[in-house]
């Protein structure tokens, strides 16, 4: 059935490119669609046939490019899926419709590389059926059809195929048996052509990480294989779980790092892990977002990626949300043996693209404010469902990070200064992190103070130790799950926790804040700006849709001293503080994390510091609802906020003496036997 679907929809798309029945711009948009669907539809049988990947380097970048081409920056404000474009061709509502389907149509490359004819034919239908209506009303009336019967083509293209593409992305996700990347990763590398094979963009960014990562000699390539794996394994045995009762391990990377996955994944093996290696998504469908979770190549672009960021308003409502609810449980109940033996993922996230500057467009689709509190209702229950199956208390992660060569054209040096420092010494910041939690463990709450136009003030309430000789509020973390070492973190109590936290530039999720200021009251934000826009209700709407994610608040989940000075003096060396991932930044300065506290789920696990003192702070007053409503304890987000050292006046304990005792000052640790943290300070003279 699916062949003769398929063959139907190809003959049928075939015709269109010569067909002249719709007037101007329609006839336009079908016949262009047509002729990227066939193009599709044609590296899809190629693949199939096996001439694809026996294509020379030079046709293989050809194809690579012509796929994207419609949406580069030199070619999207004449695209289709360029929402201003589709607005002058169509008008609002049918540049909305038509933009919409013309984005959801480009995820058909997914389906023509991995060779499923199904997924590949309900989208050619999805275009016919559209098509069809145009026509239909074209011939009968001489008109075109109700904006509503295309939404509702649209509506019940998303409704009818959720359940099979919920299933579909959780096999990808649990299933070791869907290796279609592991295939390239343990194929022929010695050639960057085989970047080309996963039908994801491709830039000489991709090619030129390929050919730094083969240059390097094995050891270091070990070494960097190895610290990310051991960071798993190690996350594993400081929260006392066992590793040895699961079985997968979910890989996400980036395109050119095929060279370490592939030690990468000889290292789980002999951990007892088999890889499961899924691709980010890209359809609505699979619920595309705008942070990519998976492997994934170059973004083509990022304006594309931010207009289209909301595309699921077009068809959301509650009747779809529990669609999406009840494929969910239905999906984790079939995959239910092998979501209990996974493990968790390990992630490798890269740095240092050119930044873009985004702009928003009132032509996009953007939640309505009911549509807003559907998305956090299904947030919230989708995040519950997954803790049902792969439950919090039993899984792990690591996460690490590198530069790629975008970063400029010091890149191999940034490269190996970036190693160096996910490969310090863990057993030094044990110590010396060791002597700052002695000391906050001190305290009754923290004092933060900015400087230098920095205008944080924050008194952060810390929970009480019954038992200070085997208990702590800190937890000492090194070279683990988060990848480098470098930061004491506590989850703060929220009541009485108040104040400002401002920075003046940051980079949260890819996307830039200026003079970000938000305000807290008993934990929780109650007020927010930035300057990013001359509107202050733009630069509100841009935090609440980014940052508090349509929440009306959030509170403070966590609260983290980071120590990694030799992080902070190489972004300072090479400029490249405005390009580190927060994985990296939290560690360069205090930050405070907006969202769920760091034991999110896992709450009722035992954490044990180096030291043998149990660290108590894993809930606040949000989290500790989850034993009477599991739905208020939730936000399902996490988002790190760091001060630098540069900006920051002092970070001080109060006792319940009333002793202020300072930790640091302008920017400077003060503790004794903490000094070697500011070595890197003095060797770069900064402070």
């Amino acid at each position: 059935m699916v062949e003769e679907r398929f063959t139907l929809a190809l003959e049928r798309l075939a015709m269109i490119k010569n067909e002249k029945i719709l007037p101007g711009e329609y006839g336009n948009y079908f016949r262009k669609t047509a002729v990227f669907l066939e193009m599709v539809c044609g590296v899809y049988f190629e693949i199939g046939a096996g001439q694809y990947k026996r294509k020379p380097l030079e046709e293989l970048k050809e194809s690579n490019h012509m796929l994207y081409q419609d949406i580069l920056p030199e070619n999207y404000q004449n695209s289709y899926t360029d929402p201003e474009y589709a607005a002058r061709c169509f008008g609002e509502e049918y540049g909305k419709l038509l933009c919409f389907l013309a984005a959801e149509l480009r995820s058909a490359i997914v389906p023509a590389f991995e060779q499923r004819a199904e997924d590949l034919a309900i989208r050619l239908e999805l275009f016919l059926e559209v098509y069809g209506s145009f026509v239909c009303e074209q011939e009968e009336s001489g008109a075109l059809p109700l904006e509503q019967n295309i939404r509702d083509i649209l509506y019940f293209y998303v409704n009818d195929y959720t359940r099979d593409a919920f299933e579909k992305k959780l096999f990808d996700l649990l299933e070791p048996s869907s290796d279609f990347a592991l295939r390239i990763i343990e194929g022929d590398l010695s050639s960057p052509a085989y970047l080309y094979l996963y039908g994801e963009y491709v830039t000489e960014n991709q090619v030129a990480m390929w050919k730094h990562l083969h240059s390097l000699d094995p050891q270091t390539l070990k070494k960097m294989a190895d610290t990310y794996t051991e960071g798993f394994r190690i996350g594993f045995r400081v929260t006392n779980k066992d590793i040895t009762k699961k079985k997968t391990v979910n890989i996400r990377y980036c395109l050119g790092f095929e060279p370490m996955i592939r030690l990468a994944v000889e290292n789980f093996r002999s951990m007892g892990l088999e890889p499961v290696i899924h691709r980010a998504a890209s359809s609505i469908l699979q619920g595309k977002e705008l942070r990519r979770v998976g492997y994934y190549g170059a973004i083509p672009n990022k304006q594309y990626d931010f207009d289209h960021k909301d595309d699921q308003a077009l068809v959301l409502d509650k009747k779809l949300v529990q669609v999406r609810i009840e494929a969910w449980k239905e999906a984790y109940e079939k995959y239910k043996g092998q979501a209990g033996y996974f493990a968790g993922p390990a992630v490798v996230e890269v740095f240092g693209e050119k930044p873009s500057e985004l702009k928003t467009k009132p032509q996009a689709i953007h939640l309505s404010e009911s549509q807003q509190k559907l998305a956090v209702e299904y947030m919230a229950a989708s995040g519950e469902i997954q803790n049902r199956y792969i439950k919090g208390e039993e899984r792990s992660f690591t996460i690490i990070a590198f530069p790629v060569p975008e970063i400029g054209p010091e890149f191999a040096r940034i490269f190996d200064q970036v190693v160096k420092i996910n490969t310090l010494d863990y057993k030094l910041y044990q110590r010396m992190q060791q002597k700052i939690i002695d000391v906050l463990d001190q305290g009754c709450y923290v004092l933060v103070k900015g400087m230098n136009g920095n205008q944080t003030d924050l008194k952060v309430m810390l929970h009480e130790l019954t038992d200070p000789d085997k208990q702590t509020n800190f937890e000492n973390c090194v070279a683990d799950v988060n990848i480098p070492v470098g930061e004491v973190f506590t989850s703060p109590v929220l009541t009485g926790t108040e104040g400002i936290l401002h920075v003046s530039r940051v980079f949260l999720n890819e996307l830039e804040y200026r003079e970000l200021s938000l305000v807290f009251r008993d934990g929780m934000i109650i007020d927010y700006h930035c300057k990013n826009f001359d509107d202050e209700e733009k630069n509100r709407k841009y935090i609440r849709d980014n940052v508090l994610f349509h929440h009306e608040s959030l509170p403070l989940g966590e609260f983290a001293i980071g120590t990694n000075t030799t992080a902070f003096t190489t972004a300072r060396e090479y400029h490249i503080e405005d390009k580190l991932p927060i994985l990296i930044a939290e560690k360069t300065g205090p930050h405070f994390a907006v969202g769920d506290t760091c034991y999110s789920h896992a709450e009722e696990v035992v954490m044990y510091n180096p030291d043998g003192k149990e660290v108590i702070a894993r809930d606040n007053e949000c989290s500790i609802r989850r034993r009477e409503d599991l739905s208020k304890a939730y936000f399902n987000c996490h988002t790190d906020i760091t001060i630098p050292y540069d900006e920051l006046g002092a970070v001080s304990v109060v006792t319940r003496d009333g002793e202020v005792i300072p930790v640091i000052e302008k920017g400077r640790f003060v503790l004794p036997g903490c000094e070697e943290l500011n070595l890197p300070l003095d060797n770069a003279g900064i402070l």
